[in-house]
Order: structure tokens, then sequence, then C-alpha cells
């Protein structure tokens, strides 16, 4: 299935694809932070070092990373969840990662990824950061090759 570019707003990268499986299978596996390294396409996760069993909104989380060749450890905050419909964690830097699921059939969903860096915390200049360090296109892509793995995983 094809990448779509969604025009979320501002300081938003927010792209979409059909995958041939339930929204509730699909909402699980991005509910879970230990299976995040099996969504990711951008080869920046690497695993979860330690996730409550019972995620709730205010759960807190930490995910090994590398960005540029280095490791490094975040401490993520659950967001907001609505369980098969969305969920959404925010890093300490204030950026935000949501996830979408809108069923079209019993087994295919809508699922939609947004890379949110509207409320980047009190640093004026945090946005044009993000912007001149390259991390809203740097994003776009890892969605996108993110949605196109989930897809490859579920095809028929």
């Amino acid at each position: 299935m094809p990448v779509t570019i969604i025009d979320a707003g501002p300081n938003q990268v927010s792209r979409s694809t059909e995958v041939n499986a339930s929204a509730a299978e699909l909402y699980a596996m991005v509910a879970d932070p230990r299976r995040h390294h099996e969504l990711d396409g951008s080869d920046t996760v690497s695993d979860n070092i330690k996730c409550p069993d019972n995620i709730a909104l205010g759960s807190r989380f930490t995910t090994g990373m590398k960005m540029f060749g280095v490791p490094y450890r975040i401490t993520s905050t659950v967001t907001a969840l609505t369980p098969d419909e969305l969920f959404e964690w925010r890093h300490p830097f204030g950026h935000r990662w949501r996830w979408e699921f809108a069923t079209l059939t019993p087994t295919l969903t809508r699922v939609t990824e947004t890379f949110d860096y509207r409320d980047t915390g009190p640093i004026k200049d945090t946005l044009k950061y993000y912007e001149r360090m390259g991390f809203a296109k740097a994003n776009a892509r890892g969605i996108e090759a993110t949605l196109t793995k989930l897809a490859a995983r579920y095809s028929r």
C-alpha cells in the first residue's frame, strides 16, 4: 500500500497507509513500547529497557535509541490513548509521536503516524532548531519507512 502525506498543520509531520490487519491488532503492537523496535523503519529504536506491564495515561517507558551511531536512552510519557484508535507519547524535549487507527473493514485499517513538534519546550527557537537540524525531514523519511514496513508485515 502506498504511504500518503497528511497535512496535519504547522510543525507536524504526518503520513498514513492502509494495513491488512485489524485496528485492535495494530494498536496492541504500538501500545506496547517493548515492541516499538519491530515497527521502526528509521533504524533509531533499539530496545525497550523499562516499561510497565499495563500501559495507562501517564505511564513512563525507557527505550534504547541510537542517532548518528551514538546510543542513548530516552524516557517517554504516554499522553493519550484510546484503545484500538489512538496511542501517543511525549519525549522530554516536548515533541510527541502519535499513532491513529481508523477501521476501514474488520481486516483493513488506515494507520496514521505523526511527529508533532509544536510544543517543544520553553526555548523560543526550539522549533527552528528542529527544522535546521533536519529532524522534520528525517522523521518524515522514518515515518514513511515505518509505515511501509508495517504494511509489508501484513501484506497478503
